[in-house]
């Protein structure tokens, strides 16, 4: 099935694509890619599919019912790519947080001595004057710029790179006189007023941060908030289809994993629907999350069981945590999830 996850990496992130599975039932862990009207992937069985052509017209996110079957139906928007302009403090900092939330990350600067700090933090490095290293990045609508530079000249380089691309988002950190020369003399360049107009400055959310460290939290804050007001989660994140496809810190740990995603989510759990994480064939090594606590332990002790299994039937987990069983199992929230786990060659 790795050939889906290589598809899924390939799409169009200007497309409306959707990744159907079918999540309980005779047909459970049959699944279809679809790009606008069109189906580009389905499984070998492809049975459900083929009588239920009308799959095609479901857009909606979440969990829906074909014929009485239940079916989960996923938006796909691509990785999201944070791009840090400048390589200071604030810099790594944000570059560490945006890792840590599964964004895949870029610093650019032209000082080797702060590039090679940067390098540390595990995230790609680019050590280049900023126009030409901008001249490289595409942009697109899941690129997200962030421009915390050593001094306005450099913030003006970037910013007039950047305003030139498809992006969901800008944001220029700097005092509001340095912010006001930047924006005044990009304009008087011919750059689009509408595109500065949406430049979020002062970067970050306004808690009253001091310290890179904290300047960080309230930058990846205000990213957090806006990709999820506009329901930017992407179904895939570079992690997860890393894992899926053996790449990087994955490889060599087996070929056989486990798919954990979450199909329907009731009540306050942790994770929303979609959320994923996969277990290598080792039965430790993990990657992305579904909240933790008892509810990533339960379903990680069924993948395990799986794993060691000859069935590669699917199965549904439903972990309940409403107020009775959470407080005796030391659950924090109520609710319920349902989970699907899928064994992946």
């Amino acid at each position: 099935m790795t050939d889906l996850y290589e598809k899924i990496e390939s799409l169009n992130p200007k497309e409306d694509n959707r990744l159907v599975t079918v999540t309980d039932g005779k047909f459970i862990g049959e699944k279809a890619l679809i790009s606008g009207d069109r189906y580009i992937w389905r499984s070998e069985q492809e049975t459900f599919f083929k009588l239920h052509p009308e799959i095609l017209e479901q857009r909606d996110t979440g969990l829906h019912r074909i014929d009485g079957v239940p079916v989960f139906v996923e938006q796909i928007t691509g990785s999201k790519k944070l791009i840090i302009c400048g390589a200071g403090h604030v810099g790594i900092a944000i570059a560490k947080i945006g890792k840590m939330i599964g964004f895949d990350v870029t610093v650019i600067d032209d000082r080797m001595s702060f590039t090679e700090m940067a390098k540390a933090v595990n995230v790609n490095v680019i050590c280049d004057e900023f126009t030409g290293a901008l001249d490289g990045i595409r942009g697109d609508a899941n690129t997200w710029f962030v421009i915390v530079t050593r001094g306005h000249k450099w913030d003006k380089v970037c910013l007039r790179e950047i305003a030139k691309k498809p992006h969901a988002y800008i944001g220029l950190m700097g005092s509001r006189r340095r912010v006001k020369i930047v924006m005044e003399n990009l304009e008087e360049e011919g750059i689009d007023p509408e595109i500065l107009s949406g430049v979020y400055t002062p970067v970050g959310l306004k808690i009253g941060a001091e310290t890179p460290e904290e300047i960080a939290v309230s930058v990846i804050a205000q990213i957090i908030q806006l990709k999820n007001q506009e329901n930017q989660n992407s179904g895939f994140p570079k992690e997860i289809l890393d894992a899926l496809l053996d790449r990087t810190e994955y490889e060599k740990r087996g070929s056989e994993k486990i798919l954990m995603t979450i199909v329907q989510r009731k009540g306050s759990a942790p994770r929303e629907a979609g959320a994923k994480m996969v277990l290598l064939e080792d039965g430790y090594t993990t990657a992305g999350t579904i909240g933790g606590g008892c509810v990533e332990a339960d379903a990680l002790l069924k993948a395990r069981r799986m794993l060691q299994a000859a069935d590669s039937r699917p199965e549904l987990l439903h972990v309940n945590m409403t107020a009775e069983e959470a407080e005796e199992e030391g659950m924090v929230c109520g609710g319920t999830v349902d989970i699907l786990l899928e064994k992946i060659n």
